[in-house]
């Protein structure tokens, strides 16, 4: 029976095979599935691969992509693969800011929070006796190579892939669990409690339910959750969803900020690939969530990448000339989130990028081999349109303007990263508002870790989902209008 050697992060991985398999399908059942943006279709080129041995010839997707890709090459007997390096815990957005009072726990001796997230899950172990951290873990979520966005899962999961999904879900947060125990030196035995949240489409997948009714109109979800179930073995809990486009993951990271307890208007976004924002004004909670996309993520980029050592994460200009920081000062290897808007705002900065996005040059370079290209500041057109519109959709709804907002709270593993100035000067956060940033982190994981440490809380989080008056994008003539104009890079 053939083999498949596997090497990431420098460890050795292998499995038999039987047929002919594709190597992403195989690499999923290694737990070893890199991101898919485009589904596996062969367009994105983003599951490029070095791999040598007895393999199907080069098809015109990957002659185009100039390499092997992982969801086109087909295994015909032995061969040997490096996969890209996956980011671990000390590059996916762990902290977040919390604001734990009173140690009233969830039972049992240890107990874990997880945020399942669109394109990125993270774990934290904690003691209940004490509330300490005693271990982290985080990772890709193997769903993206499936679909990199909800729309493309709920498609997938409608298709029969729903099992795929669910399975992809569970392996990937009992990976995580046993991950912490192993750095705590504890037993798995020993978690009796987990708060888990995401966004409601993940917590579909996660569950196994089908995604039907958050497919059509009128997009109301059937399970808004707030419930325990078991999972893993272990007591679950859910926490509740506001509605079919805005999660539990919301919902924590409200808790985590406080936004409720302001007396003044005050703005919640979460600057990822769903792009959820919250709105609080006099005892109303506004919530809408716009599809941003993966491209602030790095994916679909075409030399984006995660936040893996020699990642892009900074640039500046000086001198005249674009100068960049990398993950760990390694030689360049591509541009996560963070430098792909510095990237973009130095380029408006300098001419090179006009402000209908428009680029006279095929390449622009940015430092050792990495580049953008025209198509890449399309995609960050798209996606910051979708927030900044989604923003301004929000407020009008609330009939409150920019300079009334007290707070604007930047929640999300990408907004911890973002350089305000950067995200102003591309257009992404109002300028009224670049002097009212407070970034939170990984709200959501932070809330779900106050949950497990004050059971007390789970009362809030439910009058937190149960104030949420739902704004709709879709169909919404205002949010197109302002989505068509927020395609446009403010001038200097």
């Amino acid at each position: 029976m053939p083999q498949l050697t596997v090497w990431q992060n420098g460890i050795r991985h292998s499995a038999r095979f039987e047929g002919a398999p594709v190597l992403s399908r195989l690499l999923e059942k290694m737990g070893l599935a890199i991101p898919q943006p485009c589904g596996g279709r062969g367009r994105c080129g983003k599951c490029r691969v070095e791999i040598k041995g007895e393999l199907s010839p080069p098809n015109a997707f990957e002659e185009a992509a100039g390499g092997r890709l992982a969801c086109q090459a087909v295994l015909l007997g032995d061969c040997e693969a490096i996969l890209p390096e996956s980011p671990g815990m000390a590059q996916i957005q762990l902290e977040g800011r919390g604001r734990l009072g009173k140690l009233s726990p969830m039972p049992g001796r240890l107990g874990a929070a997880a945020d399942l997230g669109t394109t990125t899950l993270a774990l934290k172990l904690y003691d209940l006796s004490n509330g300490r951290n005693i271990a982290s873990a985080a990772r890709v979520n193997p769903q993206t190579a499936v679909a990199a966005d909800v729309m493309g899962r709920i498609g997938a999961a409608l298709k029969g892939e729903l099992p795929r999904l669910e399975r992809m879900a569970l392996d990937a947060l009992g990976d995580l669990l046993q991950a912490a125990c192993d750095k705590a030196q504890a037993s798995m035995k020993s978690v009796e409690t987990l708060v888990i949240t995401g966004n409601t489409t993940m917590l579909y997948l996660l569950m196994g339910l089908v995604p039907l009714a958050l497919s059509r109109a009128p997009f109301e979800a059937d399970h808004l959750f707030g419930q325990w179930v078991s999972l893993l073995g272990k007591k679950a809990y859910l926490p509740p969803c506001m509605n079919a486009f805005v999660g539990a993951d919301i919902t924590c990271a409200v808790l985590a900020s406080g936004l409720t307890e302001k007396k003044d208007t005050a703005l919640l976004v979460d600057v990822g690939t769903n792009g959820e924002i919250a709105l609080w004004q006099d005892g109303t909670l506004h919530v809408a969530s716009t599809a941003a996309g993966p491209a602030f993520e790095g994916a679909g980029i075409r030399m984006g990448c995660g936040s893996v050592p020699g990642a892009i994460d900074s640039l500046w200009l000086e001198d005249g000339q674009l100068k960049a920081h990398t993950i760990g000062d390694m030689p360049p290897v591509g541009l996560c989130g963070s430098g792909l808007i510095d990237a973009v705002a130095g380029l408006l900065d300098l001419g090179q990028v006009q402000d209908t996005g428009r680029v006279e040059a095929q390449r622009l370079h940015l430092a050792g081999e990495v580049s953008l290209f025209p198509e890449d500041i399309r995609s960050v057109q798209l996606a910051k349109a979708a927030i900044a519109a989604g923003i301004r959709t929000l407020l009008h709804a609330a009939r409150v303007k920019p300079g009334e907002v007290s707070a604007l709270y930047l929640a999300g593993g990408f907004g911890s990263h973002l350089d305000i100035a950067s995200a102003v000067r591309i257009g992404l956060i109002p300028d009224e508002l670049a002097g009212k940033v407070a970034v939170i982190g990984n709200a959501s994981l932070a809330g779900a870790a106050e949950l497990l440490l004050d059971r007390g809380k789970l009362k809030d989080t439910a009058l937190i989902a149960s104030r949420a008056r739902h704004v709709p994008l879709g169909g919404n003539p205002w949010f197109n209008e302002a989505y068509m104009e927020e395609m446009l890079f403010p001038e200097e």
